[in-house]
């Protein structure tokens, strides 16, 4: 596996231990349907979280949060629409990034809550 792919799956699991250290029930893990994969599904105070996860070995060429784009975005809505529907759920979506990047030889984790909205 590349390095690039190891570090997402490490940031991932920095992710997941996050969420649920700030009380995140985690559903579902790299749920995919069609072309989109979400990374991390999980519910809080009755609110399904969309995580996106980015994370960087630096912050060189950009924060990770700037990683996410409009295409990304749009399948991100079509999954969890997906997901609603298959699951019979009545619940408030949001869009959520958690974004990791390397501090000399620490992660820094930001959770971006409400990280984009979607109409």
């Amino acid at each position: 596996m590349a390095e690039h792919n190891d570090l997402g799956k490490f940031g991932e699991e920095l992710a997941v231990d996050f969420l649920e250290k700030n009380g995140y029930e985690i559903l579902e893990t790299n749920w995919v349907f069609d072309k989109a994969e979400i990374d991390i599904i999980a519910q809080k105070n009755g609110i399904l979280a969309v995580v996106e996860v980015k994370t960087r070995s630096s912050i060189e060429f950009g924060l990770p949060q700037d990683f996410v784009k409009p295409k990304k975005i749009q399948l991100l809505v079509k999954a969890v629409n997906e997901y609603v529907i298959q699951n019979d759920l009545d619940v408030e979506v949001r869009f959520d990034i958690v974004a990791i990047h390397k501090e000399k030889s620490d992660f820094v984790i930001e959770h971006i809550e409400e990280a984009f909205y979607y109409f």
